[in-house]
């Protein structure tokens, strides 16, 4: 059976971190509020007995109002039938209507508000009673006599006038969660298989459209134009025709596949013509959406061998029964001779299956066909959500398959990985790179096993594994990375600065963490412990969107990869060497040297310091040079430094960029740094965008 959760668990973290254990883990690093009330609950909850009767019974769910679309209120069914051992008197039937994200709290006593709900049995001598426990919890007494075997209480969500709102973003599989405590003591559990519906999106209400960052003259590219509605939620239907305008040197190619998929269907091309206005000197190709395409299409384009310089392609849907269309800007595409391709990862993102949403293959299918994406990680908990990975095989199997179904060398790399979902010593989410997710089946090396529960112990568990672990929210909510255990270069050589939570880079970074943000305890303070760790964003998203967390979040995180290898070992190669870069969702180009080095780079301190030596001749050897290409307007440009061992990094010097530009670079002189100096750069749009450079390291 499966063990349920106590929801109280639940809402104990989503509250601030309650007060501090009297000793700290390590006195040179602030006090953290490590959680063990949190360890000791859990590791308490595998140990408490359960009878026959806890989690028995099937049960069903029926629509009484359509399918569900997400955000907006329905109706729904659901019948317990009881199991073998029954509910004795005094045991209750629990529905936990998906705590992830936003469906209505069921409640029994206000007919007209949302959410109001019915219980009823055809049970003779079966008296039932409810009460709402908590946020989306609802209890069902069992009175009278015991429910017998195939008795039934059926329970109408959504029953009065306003029905119930659904989950705002679309999923498959959003689940009813049905537990039962057979005999009243207070232990209940979930049954086998709980009900689940889909979850459809809204209408369209955003068109995206995602171009490479990078690409050579000549070079096939493929610009991915999806619908969206409010949430980020993608497939809405839709139907109408898309117009996409192209730079003067980049043409469509009209025949042909696009990577398994059928070309989307040209319409027309307008091309220029010398009694042109300067306005329409671009090619306008019209192509038709049908609903068959799910408000999705790929359009195959080829550019000149004379192509250069930023590209930047703009379209709009229009749709006969809409008044007006809806309008869109690619993502810059930098097209250049030479210089390492940019490949866009999401390296941590939660399913339906722990505490997100959508199944673990949808969401590697919407950071592929939607956001666009080159590569994306399914990262579920170890042991948090309302089901357990540790103790069920099945879910780590269906990350293990969606990974190996959906990788697909050279044009999108899927990645198995977990969360290490420890409340002491901070998360960290662990990622597979292995030729087959298969290597990984037996590595789910659990936060809340004690063989496994502090950092080395789960760095010596995949040492003979292609495996990084990432810490991520290091600064803060839900809770900060215990820093005083020194990350293992082959095993986290870089760390997740940005995500939806915030940035945890450091106190003055833009637009930092929004909860618990601990001073002393951001990536900058341990760079300047000596750390030698890149940086990448990610999303830790739990709305199924991969790559697109910003869209109804605050902030984002999307990891930059230098890699021309689009693979994972060459994914995993170039995150080893630390040639990497974050950002808050926008695709920001950010290409940078410091005397011919790359980011990420050791470079030799006293080389640096007497400008003699580099890895480029002819570059003068102090001399940082930066160009940021943005999807919006850029600000500023800052360098954030340290000279040498001692004292701490800090913002050293900033670049404004002009008034409207959206491409701004930077070349100036410093001086040499000494052995244990670093240096990174930050871009930020006026937006409040931005992207954050992994290191230059001196030794």
């Amino acid at each position: 059976m499966l063990r349920f959760r106590v929801v109280a668990v639940l809402l104990l973290l989503v509250a601030a971190c309650g007060p501090a254990p009297e000793e700290s883990l390590d006195g040179d690093w602030p006090d953290r509020s490590p959680r063990f009330d949190v360890v000791e609950e859990l590791r308490a909850d595998l140990l408490r007995p359960r009878s026959a009767a806890d989690g028995g019974g099937t049960a069903t769910v029926e629509a009484l109002r359509g399918p569900a679309v997400a955000g907006s209120p329905g109706s729904w069914r659901i019948v317990y039938r009881a199991g073998p051992a029954g509910v004795a008197v005094g045991g209750t039937v629990h529905l936990q209507v998906s705590p992830f994200w936003g469906w209505s709290t069921p409640q029994t006593e206000r007919r007209e508000a949302l959410g109001y709900t019915t219980i009823e049995t055809a049970a003779v001598g079966v008296e039932l009673s409810a009460e709402t426990l908590d946020q989306q919890l609802l209890a069902i007494g069992v009175g009278g006599r015991p429910l017998a075997e195939g008795e039934e209480v059926v329970i109408t969500y959504g029953a009065g006038p306003a029905g119930a709102l659904a989950d705002r973003y679309a999923e498959r599989e959003s689940r009813f969660w049905v537990a039962v405590d057979g005999d009243g003591d207070g232990v209940r559990e979930l049954i086998a298989e709980s009900p689940a519906v889909d979850v459809k999106p809204g209408p369209p209400a955003r068109l995206l459209l995602h171009v490479p960052s990078t690409a050579r003259p000549g070079d096939r590219v493929t610009v991915t134009a999806a619908l969206v509605d409010a949430a980020g939620n993608g497939w809405p239907a839709a139907s109408g025709t898309v117009e996409l305008r192209l730079p003067a040197d980049v043409d469509l190619v009209e025949s042909g596949t696009v990577s398994g998929h059928v070309p989307a269907r040209v319409v027309s091309v307008r091309r220029p013509s010398g009694r042109h206005s300067e306005a329409e000197v671009e090619p306008v190709v019209s192509l038709a959406l049908a609903a068959e395409d799910r408000g999705r299409l790929v359009v195959p384009l080829r550019l000149s061998p004379e192509a250069g310089g930023v590209i930047r392609v703009s379209g709009r849907l229009t749709d006969a029964a809409a008044e007006s269309g809806l309008e869109a800007e690619s993502n810059p595409l930098v097209v250049a001779p030479a210089g390492r391709r940019i490949l866009w990862a999401d390296l941590q993102n939660h399913s339906g299956l722990s505490d997100g949403s959508a199944t673990p293959d949808d969401l590697l299918l919407y950071a592929r066909e939607v956001a666009g994406l080159d590569a994306a990680a399914v990262t579920d908990h170890d042991h948090w959500g309302m089901r357990f990975m540790d103790g069920e095989p099945s879910i780590w199997r269906r990350t293990l398959d969606a990974a190996e179904t959906r990788n697909e060398p050279g044009r999108f790399v899927a990645l198995a990985g977990y969360e290490w979902t420890n409340w002491v010593e901070g998360h960290r989410h662990v990622v597979f790179f292995e030729p087959t997710a298969e290597a990984a089946a037996g590595l789910l090396l659990s936060a809340i096993d004690e063989r496994y529960d502090e950092p080395h112990e789960l760095w010596a568990g995949l040492d003979d594994v292609r495996a990084l672990t990432f810490a991520h929210h290091s600064a803060g909510a839900p809770i900060a990375t215990d820093w005083s255990s020194p990350p293992p270069a082959g095993l986290e050589p870089v760390t997740e600065v940005v995500s939806v939570h915030g940035s945890s880079e450091a106190a003055d970074s833009p637009g930092t963490v929004v909860r618990n943000a601990l001073a002393g305890n951001f990536v900058r303070d341990a760079l300047d412990r000596g750390y030698r760790l890149g940086f990448v964003g990610s999303s830790d998203g739990h709305d199924g969107h991969p790559g697109l967390g910003h869209l109804a979040s605050p902030s984002g995180g999307l990891a930059a990869i230098l890699s021309d290898e689009v693979t994972r070992e060459g994914i995993h190669e170039a995150l080893l060497a630390r040639r990497t870069y974050a950002t808050n969702g926008p695709r920001i180009v950010v290409r940078a040297s410091y005397a011919g080095w790359p980011i990420g780079a050791d470079i030799p301190a006293a080389a640096a310091a007497a400008g003699t030596v580099g890895p480029i001749a002819g570059v003068p050897q102090t001399t940082l040079v930066v160009r940021a290409v943005a999807p919006g307007e850029i600000a500023r440009i800052e360098v954030v430094s340290r000279q040498g061992a001692a004292g701490a990094g800090a913002l050293t010097g900033e670049a404004l960029c002009g008034e409207g530009e959206r491409e701004c670079s930077l070349t100036v002189p410093l001086p040499g740094f000494q052995t244990g100096g670093y240096l990174y750069l930050r871009v930020v749009q006026k937006d409040g965008g931005a992207a954050w450079t992994s290191p230059f390291f001196f030794e």
